[in-house]
């Protein structure tokens, strides 16, 4: 079979690993960058062991046994490199250009390095400050990538630097001060970037090329740096003209020929214009001067114009208030009322007539009605069928309410605080400080009316939407079922305000809420990639970017919001719904843990599965069935989603044969069979994962599915594992 060969070869590789002419620890390193490329085809390289120096791997070079030169130019390589590149002890030169080469830069960088390419390819993320731990630094380029942010302060050390290209990304900010340290720099390339301010802290460096072309510096150019045989600065706002200081209205006399300049052989003092004849120290106070005046009254000008703008909102304000109480504006609401019906307006994109009497005025434009009546009682007054996504308003007083047809192009919303009913208990406010409390009219609009085209998914706890908000900000909206458990207000705020307080990097940020008209709703964010139950078992481009490695960090995210849970808050917060449905992932398919703080689900037998039980089901553990769910619980079903990232299979399936339905039940036997675990991997990996990483993961999903809890491991150790692999 593959996986015995593939057994074979690794032992047989490591019996010869102490025969190998190269250093150890950087067999290891090369070993390690071959498997985060993604095991790419070149000439010599191996998983484990090998000799790299003594069998000439290709792009490797060598002094003795240390390895001190790669080069992999264009090889069209994939996969990341933060893992691998600082596990190289002697390496000088690294090469890895013109690649497609993703991830961040690698925080702790070789600090042997004197030359380091990584241009042309797809890295993100920042550069890291860690660069001022290379003091042996000659040559950088990070060109044509996709990096962000502020260029780091961090080049007091890296005074033997020559070359550094930061081009062609979207870096922005101002060029730091450590920059006026590169004291053996000759070549600067900076061009196609976001970068602001001025650069006069490059004015004193030995540059002979520098491009600052389609940035957004602005000010004076330093007259030194028009001096570079090779400056292009192309494509910014630089005031170029070069500006003295303009001369008093009458020049007062020369009180000394010592403070004179002067005269040129050629010239009498009486020759030279006033402004020239003064000394350096004279001009310089003059255009102090003037610069404090222009600086003065442009203090005023914005003082004059924040003023008129808050007169103009004052009044715009007073004049809107005397609508709402004019007779037209009363006679037009008397019309929506809670009767029977309610009138729906929608907002035309072409210019629509003067609104006539009775009709409404919003922000200047006409809002046209449209005949549509919506019954108010038994149907949602925002909804578009007689479907689940509607929106009860039976009972509710709906005078002065607006409401508008859902749009593709929604207008500017305000956010409106919640009006929470004055009989509610004081209580009921606690705790809800720092989010959003939206309006259900709001959320109407954001998610087209809860429309089957903003439907997301359906949970054991309520139906989620996807929301867009002015600006264009995507969102999540969960619908909460009062039916899913006895949610009252009381329960449904101290449910916001619990999760309010969990704040980590891999659980889901709640950004705001909506309590109103009994309707029970959670704004979150909003996650491209969906959920991992999606990414393994529903959306095949997303499983086609799940490599062993980001399986591995998947599993590593999602156990430490665990870990921050059981650990960190106090008092522990126990999950109690952990499985894949319930981790969303992000763009970079980082994993986010959501429904943290909600009641424990119900179990169900096999037979009674349908929907989302279906996909909820073979997650407890064993001592959940008798309602004593504890942190190792969690661990369990922890174990449970370690296994669907393992095997790519769902947890209950019935499409398998009958030993194989139940993934736990199929799983456990066979986790400590080598020739079986390899068979059990997800067979889209095409075999490309390291069997020393399986068997640790195999190892730690034994623990996580001990029948026992008390011999589960906590969190933080699995974190431990995790890290290791």
């Amino acid at each position: 079979m593959k996986c015995v060969r593939l057994v074979a070869v690794v032992v047989a590789f490591t019996a010869s690993f102490s025969l190998a002419f190269t250093d150890p620890s950087d067999v290891e390193a090369l070993n390690s960058l071959w498997y985060y490329l993604n095991l790419p085809i070149l000439t010599g390289w191996m998983p484990v062991g090998g000799d790299p120096c003594g069998d000439n791997w290709q792009g490797v070079g060598c002094v003795l046994s240390n390895i001190t030169n790669l080069n992999l130019n264009g090889l069209n390589l994939g996969g990341t490199v933060a893992e691998s590149l600082p596990l190289f002890n002697s390496i000088l030169q690294i090469d890895l250009s013109n690649n497609h080469i993703s991830g961040s830069i690698p925080v702790n960088l070789p600090p042997t390095l004197q030359n380091l390419s990584l241009g042309s390819n797809e890295l993100n993320g920042r550069i890291p400050d860690s660069l001022s731990s290379l003091s042996q630094l000659s040559y950088l380029s990070v060109s044509n990538n996709l990096l962000s942010g502020l260029i780091p302060d961090a080049f007091q050390q890296l005074t033997t630097l020559t070359t550094l290209d930061l081009s062609g990304n979207s870096l922005n900010g101002g060029l730091p001060l450590s920059m006026g340290n590169l004291s053996s720099l000759n070549s600067l390339q900076l061009q196609n970037n976001q970068l602001t301010g001025t650069l006069h802290v490059l004015q004193d460096l030995p540059l002979q090329d520098l491009n600052v072309q389609n940035n957004l510096f602005s000010g004076p150019i330093p007259a030194k740096l028009l001096t570079i045989p090779n400056f292009r600065k192309d494509g910014n706002p630089f005031n170029t003209t070069i500006i003295y200081s303009p001369p008093p209205l009458a020049s007062p006399p020369i009180a000394s020929a010592s403070i004179a300049s002067p005269p040129m052989p050629d010239q009498s003092p009486a020759s030279i214009p006033p402004i020239l004849h003064r000394t350096n120290s004279e001009r310089s106070n003059i255009r102090l001067m003037w610069s404090i005046l222009a600086g003065g009254v442009t203090i005023i000008a914005l003082g004059i114009c924040v003023l008129s703008m808050i007169f103009f909102k004052k009044k715009k304000a007073i004049e809107y208030a005397k609508r709402h109480d004019s007779a037209v504006y009363k006679g037009q609401a008397n019309s929506f009322n809670d009767n029977s019906s309610l009138q729906c307006y929608n907002q035309s994109k072409k210019a629509l007539p003067t609104p006539s009497n009775g009709a409404l005025e919003k922000g200047g434009q006409g809002i046209n009605p449209v005949e549509c009546e919506i019954d108010v009682k038994g149907i949602g007054a925002y909804s578009r069928d007689n479907t689940d996504h509607k929106i009860d308003t039976t009972g509710v007083d709906l005078h002065h309410t607006q409401v508008q047809q859902p749009h593709a192009h929604i207008p500017r919303l305000p956010i409106d605080k919640v009006t929470i009913n004055s009989s509610m208990p004081k209580q009921l406010h606690m705790n809800t400080t720092g989010l959003k409390s939206f309006t259900v009219a709001t959320l109407q609009q954001c998610t087209h009316s809860f429309s089957e085209e903003n439907f997301i998914g359906e949970g054991n706890f309520g139906s989620v939407y996807e929301a867009v908000i002015p600006g264009g900000k995507l969102l999540a909206v969960k619908k909460l079922r009062s039916t899913a458990w006895e949610l009252t207000d009381g329960k449904f705020l101290e449910l916001v305000s619990n999760i309010s307080k969990i704040q980590h990097a891999n659980i889901v940020d709640l950004v705001g809420y909506c309590n109103e008209h009994g309707q029970h709703l959670l704004v979150s964010e909003y996650y491209k990639n969906g959920t991992l139950y999606d990414a393994l078992h529903v959306d095949d481009e997303v499983h086609k970017n799940l490599s062993w490695h980001t399986r591995i960090q998947l599993a590593l995210g999602a156990a430490r919001a665990l870990q921050h849970l059981h650990e960190v808050c106090k008092p522990p917060i126990v999950h109690q719904n952990f499985k894949a449905t319930n981790i969303l992932l992000d763009e970079e398919l980082i994993a986010h843990v959501s429904d943290c703080c909600f009641p424990p689900r119900a179990c169900s037998s096999a037979s009674e599965l349908t929907g989302d039980r279906l996909s909820s089901y073979g997650y407890s553990a064993p001592e959940c069935e008798s309602g004593s769910c504890t942190c190792k619980s969690d661990v369990y079903s922890f174990g449970v989603v370690m296994l669907e990232l393992l095997t790519g299979r769902k947890t209950y399936d019935r499409s398998r044969p009958r030993g194989e339905q139940h993934l736990v039940r199929w799983v456990i036997p066979q986790l400590h069979d080598i020739d079986a675990l390899c068979g059990m991997v997800d067979p889209s990996l095409g075999g490309r994962f390291p069997v020393k990483s399986l068997s640790r993961l195999a190892d730690t999903i034994a623990r996580c599915l001990q029948w026992d809890p008390e011999f589960r491991p906590a969190m933080s150790e699995i974190v431990q594992d995790l890290l290791q692999m």
